[in-house]
């Protein structure tokens, strides 16, 4: 099992880290992408990171967010730095084992979501 955690409410420019800790399943042999879902919004990818280690990030958050794993915690983490408005949704992690994407429809394995709100 998925949990993420470290949503919260903060203003524009801020910074965040969201963690994936794993539960039953090692993250270092999957590929990790974190997606979101704002209100009224479908979700959508945000970043993979794939088992080998390579990333890719949506347009939107490009510079602006990293993925970076630490495989002995079994944690995958979401760095967001000068958050904005519009990054306000509900943030995934999900897993689908040796591959190298994160198509939405192809996950195996997702985690509850955090909540993160950026307003002034």
């Amino acid at each position: 099992q998925l949990q993420a955690s470290g949503g919260g409410s903060v203003q524009p420019g801020s910074s965040l880290r969201l963690s994936c800790a794993a539960s039953g399943l090692t993250l270092d042999y999957n590929t990790i992408g974190w997606f979101r879902q704002g209100s009224g919004k479908g979700r959508e990818a945000v970043s993979c990171v794939d088992w080998i280690g390579g990333s890719v990030y949506a347009d939107s958050v490009k510079g602006r967010f990293t993925t970076t794993r630490d495989n002995a915690k079994n944690t995958v983490y979401l760095q967001m730095n000068n958050l904005r408005p519009e990054d306000t949704a509900v943030y995934y992690c999900a897993a689908r084992g040796l591959k190298n994407d994160c198509p939405l429809s192809g996950m195996t394995y997702w985690g509850k979501g955090t909540q993160v709100t950026v307003s002034s």
